[in-house]
């Protein structure tokens, strides 16, 4: 509450403070905190929740996958509406987008749509891919072979992160990495 007086007192510095703006901060700071605390209560039962959850324990054992992102997964989708790891990518946004003229179909552009909050966490979650040993790592530096942008490097491991993830998220198991 010291942090709100201060800011309240710097705000009207200069000026002849009213009587109610004091009042108006130091309710708007008790509000603020009593939100603070339902948020780290929600955040709680929410970790004791996920805890329990085999998908999102395994999920957290592959490379990259961090709590956000596994409990993302867990909160968002519904792995039993997504018949194949095609599927769940298009709904992700992370499967290149066609596009048709006449008989030519092309896979150039990258899709705008789909749960633009997956898509980025599975996409930004990557970063800390690179430059790492395992099978994402490799493959990222593969794409950048090829003289593929950051973001697009970025895009494929995350299209070939989420064949790993759709598996792991239908028969729950720990990731192990494969022996090369």
């Amino acid at each position: 509450s010291r942090l709100w007086g201060a800011l309240a007192a710097s705000a009207s510095a200069g000026r002849p403070s009213a009587p109610a703006e004091g009042a108006l901060a130091r309710m708007l700071a008790r509000d603020i905190l009593a939100l603070d605390g339902e948020a780290s209560e929600l955040r709680a039962l929410m970790a004791a929740e996920l805890e329990s959850d085999e998908t999102y324990r395994c999920l957290l054992t592959v490379p990259g996958v961090g709590p956000k992102t596994a409990a993302a997964l867990v909160a968002a989708v519904d792995v039993s509406l997504f018949p194949s790891h095609d599927k769940l990518a298009s709904y992700c946004g992370v499967a290149p987008a066609d596009s048709q003229s006449g008989t030519s179909v092309r896979s150039a552009r990258p899709q705008r749509g789909g749960n633009k909050t997956l898509k980025n966490l599975l996409i930004f979650s990557c970063n800390s891919l690179v430059g790492t040993g395992n099978r994402f790592g490799r493959y990222y530096e593969e794409c950048r072979a090829r003289n593929m942008r950051h973001n697009a490097a970025l895009k494929a491991v995350a299209r070939k992160r989420l064949k790993v993830i759709w598996a792991i998220m239908r028969n729950p198991r720990p990731y192990e990495e494969p022996v090369a």
